[in-house]
């Protein structure tokens, strides 16, 4: 996904839109959304998988939530979570920014195993309202 034009919360371009959500900002683009904390946009460490259409802000909340989760004993991690559409679904890239060393191979799987949850993908599916609940 490139990377969307920055812009000042509660902007409301064509082009763009970031609104603040308890802290963590939304970025509307032409090729979905980003949902990060303000100021933190590099993916440092990612997975990639797709789902079901839905609603790319649901998707992007609910998995931030659970990689957060999983993750939050990692010193300098934060989440982000970019969802778009492709041909198929919603293309998802979860991981997040960390601002000092950490275990690249281990952090990626531990994001695959949060991703590749099935309990989770479902509850995402659902929430999302992805192909009507798959």
């Amino acid at each position: 996904m490139r990377s969307p034009a920055k812009t000042v919360c509660g902007s409301n371009s064509a082009a763009s839109r970031r609104r603040c959500s308890a802290g963590w900002t939304i970025t509307h683009n032409d090729d979905g959304v980003v949902f990060a904390r303000p100021g933190r946009s590099r993916l440092d460490v990612s997975q990639d998988t797709e789902f079901p259409f839905g609603n790319a802000v649901r998707y992007a909340r609910q998995i931030r939530q659970d990689i957060w989760r999983a993750l939050q004993d990692q010193p300098g991690f934060s989440p982000i979570v970019e969802v778009s559409r492709s041909a198929e679904g919603m293309r998802v890239r979860a991981g997040g920014q960390i601002d000092r060393k950490f275990p690249r191979a281990h952090l990626e799987a531990r994001i695959k195993d949060v991703l590749e949850d099935p309990a989770l993908r479902a509850r995402w599916i659902r929430w999302a309202g992805g192909a009507q609940h798959a």
